[in-house]
């Protein structure tokens, strides 16, 4: 959950680096949410209303932790305009998203801290 809620701290931080752990805590908690949120649509019948709220309040840190993943790995952020390409361009984000982490400073910025150098 620390890491959730860090992504979402940095709520606009485009800039800098986002390790593997940080970028994936964040998507698989994000996709718990939305599922609960997506469930109580269904009992309460709002045709999908609180998950359509809580996509949308998520759509900026969820932009920017992939970008600084992108960063991690030491790619552009505009790697991710190539998510408009219909399935194979999410492919090929999911794949760079599970690259190793580049072990030194680059370009982006100081290596991110791991998750058991986290501290709160």
């Amino acid at each position: 959950m620390q890491w959730y809620i860090k992504v979402l701290k940095n709520y606009i931080g485009f800039h800098g680096r986002a390790s593997r752990t940080e970028y994936w805590m964040f998507m698989l908690i994000n996709a718990i949410i939305t599922f609960i949120f997506t469930l109580v649509d269904d009992f309460a019948n709002t045709k999908e209303m609180f998950a359509g709220i809580y996509g949308l309040l998520t759509l900026i840190p969820l932009i920017a932790v992939g970008v600084r993943r992108l960063h991690d790995i030491g790619r552009s952020g505009w790697w991710y305009l190539i998510s408009i390409i219909p399935f194979l361009g999410s492919l090929i984000l999911l794949i760079m998203a599970c690259f190793k982490s580049e072990d030194h400073e680059n370009r982006f910025g100081p290596v991110p801290a791991r998750s058991y150098e986290y501290k709160k």
